[in-house]
């Protein structure tokens, strides 16, 4: 082992810390919300992975940072220049998150699996905008 570097990881966490965080600063509003986008995939899909596991702890982390995200994405969205499309993604972001609720204290991988083609049919539709 190197002198100073540490087993644990710590190191190679903060790396990916300082390498995500230069990312997001360079990154356009557009590209944010892409990232959003696929957070929210792969925390779900991690959710599943640990409801299958009967991890449940780790499976209210995941879905806590799932709706989290969905949260941010909520907020990102602006109702006087999107109009009735924005209104509908508010709509179906709130649905996301009561799915999600269902899904955690039913601990049915079903309800993920949908939520997360749900997600994936708007991530769609927004990596199509030029």
């Amino acid at each position: 082992m190197y002198p100073g570097v540490r087993r644990n990881g710590h190191a190679a966490r903060q790396y990916a810390n300082v390498h995500s965080e230069s990312i997001t600063d360079e990154a356009t509003p557009h590209q944010l919300i892409q990232m959003l986008m696929s957070g929210f995939i792969a925390r779900v899909n991690s959710a599943k992975g640990a409801m299958e596991r009967s991890d449940y702890e780790l499976k209210s982390t995941y879905i806590s940072k799932a709706m989290a995200i969905v949260s941010g994405l909520n907020e990102a969205i602006d109702i006087d220049k999107g109009g009735d499309i924005a209104l509908n993604l508010r709509d179906l972001y709130e649905y996301l998150t009561s799915r999600l609720l269902v899904a955690s204290q039913e601990n049915d991988p079903a309800i993920l699996d949908e939520v997360t083609g749900l997600m994936k049919d708007i991530k769609s539709a927004w990596d199509a905008i030029a």
